[in-house]
């Protein structure tokens, strides 16, 4: 690992951040590395007596990990170059284009460090769901459950990482019950193209256990779960005509403009381009 420090931005300090967390010590989960995270790094050097100076370098990554033993190895469940290969092959799209889409629209990496699929809980989409098997969610909204369950979107309740988790879980024990376990789960992204629990069965699951199972296994299933969705939205004559715009717009949604997400598919499919294979 590089050495981070105050105002570093890099998926690095997500890493930093979610071991930090799993060790006892109360930090948002994200790739900026902010005050919080300062604090938290000279908190645990003080513990650890390293140098106390908030920089997490070799030293405190070396500490770090002796402390985690659990953390495993994720490169058995990374995609690999036949993996894209085989999708665009099956898919009838060039390697180029399914290139682009997996740099744009993957979140990156699949898994948490723990081994879990990487989710984002929307509480919104659990006050949907709780409605779709006849729940009324007003009656379960207070104070306590605020952040896992509410009418509008925002994100200001988002965690991250393995925090996520714990937004889960505690949307599950508002009730406990199989029907909010059920909701929960439809109302999580799951993986690295963050595909909604709740299209499970449209997609040809079993059920939303069954493509959380899936999701649990590889990056492979999750390459898998997005060619799914993909066929069944009708998006991949977009993908082969290379409509940036039509195809932003149709998986990302109308804020696809704001995040530039058609000139960043655009951009990284030149990119490709320009490559030899």
């Amino acid at each position: 690992m590089r050495t981070l420090r105050y105002y570093s931005k890099s998926p690095e300090v997500k890493i930093l951040c979610e071991m930090l967390y799993k060790l006892g010590y109360n930090v948002k989960i994200s790739d900026s590395f902010s005050l919080e995270v300062d604090a938290a790094v000279k908190q645990f050097q003080g513990h650890h007596s390293l140098v106390v100076d908030g920089i997490a370098g070799p030293k405190t990554w070396q500490k770090l990990y002796e402390l985690s033993p659990e953390i495993i190895s994720q490169n058995d469940k990374l995609l690999s170059e036949s993996d894209l290969v085989d999708f665009a092959r099956n898919f009838g799209l060039e390697l180029t284009v399914v290139k682009a889409v997996n740099e744009v629209e993957s979140g990156g990496k699949g898994f948490l460090m723990n081994g879990k699929p990487i989710i984002l809980f929307e509480g919104h989409i659990f006050f949907r769901e709780l409605e779709k098997r006849g729940i009324n969610p007003q009656q379960f909204m207070n104070a306590d459950n605020q952040d896992v369950l509410y009418e509008r979107w925002t994100k200001n309740y988002y965690l991250g990482g393995v925090r996520e988790y714990d937004r889960l879980q505690k949307a599950i024990q508002i009730s406990g019950s199989d029907i909010f376990r059920e909701a929960a789960f439809s109302a999580a992204s799951w993986g690295s193209f963050q595909i909604m629990g709740y299209h499970a069965v449209s997609l040809g699951y079993n059920d939303v256990y069954d493509f959380v199972d899936r999701m649990h296994l590889h990056e492979r299933e999750h390459l898998d779960a997005f060619g799914r969705f993909l066929r069944v939205n009708g998006l991949i004559p977009l993908l082969a005509s290379k409509q940036w715009a039509g195809f932003a717009e149709r998986y990302n949604g109308s804020g696809y403009r704001q995040n530039r997400y058609d000139t960043k598919l655009e951009k990284a499919y030149q990119k490709y381009e320009g490559l030899a294979y």
